[in-house]
């Protein structure tokens, strides 16, 4: 009797979400590599480009909570990828409003950033979503840590691609080639992602692998279809309910505050404070952004072996997470040295940090409620993301009344420190939380 064949098709899946994370990140890094000719074009000071660069983030923060009940309700696949094509049309528009009149031109180009942070939403808690029905507890580390190093991945790539763009042709090329691109993307997304049970090429055998190590594999299948939303109030106020959620959620804001920074105004502090050409920013973010994409699959590798050997999931997801943000410190030293090379270094060692200790999607997957993993990963992303509306415009002011980025290092670094504050005293023991269904419904 012939033995069934193995799959591995779970990694062809991580896969595609790390390069769809990837474009959704170069989304929103091209307005900070594009940053400065845009802003002689519009003719926006720090502060007004510092509203402008948050303005993604005001829409994809309100955006999370009907994100998550779509997800729940209608499946990862067909909400996720309606999103990848909703992005697209943003970037081409985006395009266009180089070509209005300065006054209208900041209202357009504002409105189309809040309209793309609306439709990306859906995008990382589909992605903690796909990954805790494809990957058992044992391997969502590393499959987490792959899709969130996207955010710095995108430096690496978009970083050059749109330096090299704004040189050779102008910014309004680059939110087109973005665009076009994505549009690709969602073509391949279609074609390649499906739920665990309905995967044309998937066998038995990596099915049982992935339920038996504690993968959602019946997730967004036969009857699970059927679920009524979770987005209700009752719902939301018992993930508020539990001290080791919120203490997660205060962590990710803190977090997303160094990621926010690094995507929209470190390419512009190369060049203000480090006198860097826009070609050469684009190139010297990729740098440390390479060091971010290490640092991300390494903390997931990291967490993994240390769940295995351990067998305890806090000392497994809390460590890597307090020994990354105690790097990202390090970023504060660029205070205090004038050497472009040591400036580099030590943003390079602060990514790093960073991508090591970002393993809040990990923890999402392990501790959400089975029947709420969409909506308990949009209020995660939702208070992440809050540091997307704040990390810009308070940097702005910051630059702005000081004139320098010193005190702006200094706030980032702060918040490094917070992050572990919140694991470390406020999170506890990291278990799965479990309701029922009348107190999702609010009937208990």
């Amino acid at each position: 009797m012939p033995i069934a064949k193995q799959t591995r098709v779970r990694y062809l899946i991580v896969f595609m979400l790390f390069v769809a994370s990837s474009f959704s990140y170069g989304d929103r890094v091209v307005l900070s590599i594009v940053g400065l000719a845009l802003s002689k074009q519009m003719h926006l000071d720090p502060s007004r480009l510092g509203w402008l660069l948050s303005a993604f983030s005001w829409a994809y923060v309100v955006a999370q909570l009907p994100a998550g009940g779509l997800l729940d309700r209608y499946g990862s696949k067909r909400v996720y990828g309606y999103s990848i094509i909703g992005w697209s049309i943003c970037g081409l528009l985006a395009g266009f409003t180089g070509y209005l009149p300065a006054a209208i031109a900041f209202g357009a180009l504002f409105f189309i950033r809040l309209l793309s942070g609306t439709v990306q939403a859906p995008i990382f808690p589909g992605n903690g979503r796909i990954v805790a029905a494809w990957f058992p507890a044992a391997e969502r580390g590393r499959a987490s840590a792959i899709f969130n190093s996207s955010q710095y991945f995108a430096l690496v790539f978009f970083g050059p691609l749109m330096g090299w763009t704004v040189t050779h042709f102008n910014w309004q090329t680059c939110f087109w080639l973005g665009g076009l691109m994505s549009l690709a993307l969602s073509a391949a997304w279609f074609r390649t992602v499906y739920s665990v049970k309905e995967h044309p090429s998937i066998s038995q055998s990596e099915i049982s692998h992935i339920e038996m190590g504690g993968g959602l594999a019946g997730m967004d299948y036969g009857a699970a279809r059927k679920n009524p939303s979770t987005l209700t109030w009752a719902a939301v106020k018992l993930l508020l309910s539990s001290r080791m959620l919120v203490g997660i959620y205060l962590g990710q804001y803190c977090i997303t505050a160094l990621t926010w920074f690094f995507l929209t105004w470190f390419p512009i502090y190369l060049s203000q404070a480090r006198h860097m050409s826009m070609l050469k920013v684009g190139f010297a973010a990729s740098l440390p952004a390479l060091c971010g994409v290490v640092g991300g699959i390494l903390g997931g590798v990291v967490s993994d072996k240390l769940l295995r050997r351990t067998g305890n999931l806090s000392v497994a997801r809390k460590t890597p997470i307090v020994l990354g943000m105690l790097c990202s410190l390090t970023m504060i030293g660029c205070n205090y040295t004038d050497n472009t090379t040591i400036v580099i270094a030590l943003m390079a060692l602060a990514f790093f940090g960073k991508g090591f200790g970002a393993l809040g999607w990990t923890v999402i997957a392990d501790a959400a409620p089975r029947s709420m993993t969409g909506l308990t990963g949009s209020l995660f992303n939702l208070f992440g993301n809050t540091a997307g509306i704040l990390t810009p415009i308070i940097i702005g002011y910051i630059v702005k009344r000081t004139g320098s980025f010193n005190l702006a290092l200094v706030y980032v670094g702060f918040m490094a420190l917070c992050a572990i504050i919140s694991y470390l005293f406020i999170v506890g023991d990291i278990h799965r939380v479990e309701f029922t269904p009348e107190q999702i419904e609010g009937r208990a």
